[in-house]
């Protein structure tokens, strides 16, 4: 390593004040693989192009092209090119897709939307000691990694804002059924909804794990739901997306269940609102409006800021809808890239940029103002969000401030 990039690495250490980062030091850092003031980089884009991941691939890949349209195609002053590669559905997709970019000479990675891909995937970044910048829901297990980053948030948070939220607003008799999918992501969301109620109580009901369909039939979810309702629960905690989402609260209605709902905020992202509004002589819609759906999230196309009013705008002219997390998230990934880019002084390298992450401090972002930690993951607030008529339609109205979590 040169003297000058020597002195440069342990100033960057020093502003970080964790020796955590050092593992970023190395031989990339003395002008190897390096890119010129200037001169055009690569960023490799991990995301689904087909399966029932794909609407959040969009989603983020529309996050990421957005803040290169509206920031000149350029990050940190270094003209972009973004190369796609397909994440897939397992890790062997996922780890092919990182492979192939790191052929191509990629500064850096973002994207990567299912947490298995990104736990499979680990090593092999963390050995490239190449930047991920993850913009999707990152798995608890995953830490103690050097160049992985997420400008989402962990799995169990949302379960922790809920869970503190729902033992301060119900009563310690309450009964909860609680429903996810089968996998560590749910069983991250539920012990982070155990973490945050069982404070001086406790959850009585045992939670039921229902199969990942990729594409669940009408009649998928009936019999775990009957066995739940047979309790007579006093409130329902779920973890589903996209099209299971749409097919448990639809099945949960049809079984006869009347009350409120609540969930991580991905039940009701994207089309799901607009699926459930369409369900038959506007029943759905109707008991939505009547029991409630409340859902926690780290950001809401609503939230009243500028950065928000101008990202959420600029996304509605250019995709003809509001802009999701997924896509949020995303925009911020290209965001934070853009400042560590640029504080590297003009000869980058994936070292350095991965240090340079460490020292960008608050990003003003439309979920509102933010910051890494040390497990490089989002010191954020979270918002407790209701599903309201906005006009003729469904939407994720943001009624409170859950916490801040990170």
């Amino acid at each position: 390593m040169a003297q000058m990039n020597r002195r440069r690495a342990l100033q960057l250490l020093a502003a970080l004040g964790t020796t955590g980062l050092a593992a970023g030091c190395g031989p990339g850092d003395d002008g190897t693989d390096q890119a010129a003031p200037g001169s055009p980089v690569k960023i490799g884009l991990i995301v689904p192009g087909s399966g029932p991941n794909k609407v959040i691939g969009d989603e983020i890949a529309n996050g990421f092209q957005l803040f290169l349209a509206t920031h000149g195609q350029q990050l940190g002053g270094h003209p972009v090119t973004v190369v796609p590669a397909e994440e897939g559905d397992s890790v062997a997709t996922g780890k092919a897709a990182v492979d192939r970019l790191l052929k191509e000479g990629v500064l850096a990675l973002t994207g990567v939307v299912n947490p298995a891909v990104m736990t499979g995937i680990r090593d092999t970044v963390e050995d490239a000691r190449v930047p991920l910048i993850g913009s999707n829901a990152s798995p608890a297990t995953l830490q103690g990694v050097v160049f992985i980053w997420r400008t989402s948030y962990v799995l169990d948070e949302p379960g922790v804002a809920l869970g503190e939220y729902l033992r301060q607003n119900l009563d310690p008799s309450s009964r909860i059924a609680i429903f996810g999918t089968q996998g560590a992501g749910s069983r991250d969301v539920v012990n982070g909804l155990r973490r945050g109620y069982e404070q001086g109580r406790r959850l009585t009901e045992d939670p039921i794990y229902t199969p990942d369909y990729a594409n669940p039939s009408k009649g998928a979810y009936a019999g775990p739901i009957r066995k739940a309702l047979g309790r007579r629960p006093d409130a329902v905690f779920c973890h589903y997306t996209g099209v299971q989402a749409v097919q448990f609260v639809k099945q949960l209605y049809d079984e006869g269940y009347r009350g409120p709902i609540y969930a991580p905020g991905f039940l009701t992202e994207g089309t799901v609102l607009d699926q459930l509004d369409d369900g038959e002589k506007g029943r759905d819609r109707a008991l939505i409006e009547k029991y409630g759906i409340e859902t926690a999230l780290n950001y809401s196309a609503d939230l009243n800021n500028t950065a928000n009013r101008v990202f959420a705008s600029a996304y509605r002219k250019t995709f003809n809808t509001s802009p999701t997390t997924y896509a949020m998230a995303s925009y911020d990934a290209a965001l934070v890239l853009d400042k560590a880019i640029r504080a590297t002084g003009g000869n980058v390298s994936p070292q350095q940029v991965n240090l340079a992450l460490g020292t960008i401090g608050q990003v003003d972002s439309p979920r509102g103002p933010w910051q890494f930690n040390q497990p490089r993951t989002p010191q954020q607030k979270w918002y407790l969000r209701k599903v309201q008529l906005d006009g003729r339609m469904l939407s994720n109205v943001v009624i409170n401030e859950l916490a801040t979590l990170g």
